[in-house]
């Protein structure tokens, strides 16, 4: 082991003891840290909170369509169905 690469690596890293001196000049002022949130931000958390609460399945609806479906009475408007896939179909492109 070569005692030499030791001491170039604490150089490198800087692990010297403070003085006393410098010891008293770092604890002797005190600063605190403050966060301050701009309304966009704030509005932005606002939102992400009522996100994460809202369900991400509403079940009145899927209950409805569940009970039409075994009833036999949802029907599908084939041409706005044909619409809407030719829409998304040209938006792809």
């Amino acid at each position: 082991m070569r005692i030499d690469a030791y001491n170039q690596i604490q150089q490198i890293y800087g692990t010297k003891k403070l003085s006393k001196a410098e010891e008293k000049k770092t604890t002797g002022t005190s600063f605190q840290d403050q966060l301050q949130l701009s309304a966009t931000a704030q509005d932005a958390s606002t939102v992400k909170k009522a996100i994460t609460a809202a369900p991400d399945v509403r079940q009145n609806l899927v209950n409805s369509l569940k009970e039409r479906i075994d009833n036999g009475t949802y029907e599908v408007d084939v041409e706005d169905f044909a619409g809407k896939l030719l829409e998304k179909y040209n938006g792809l492109f």
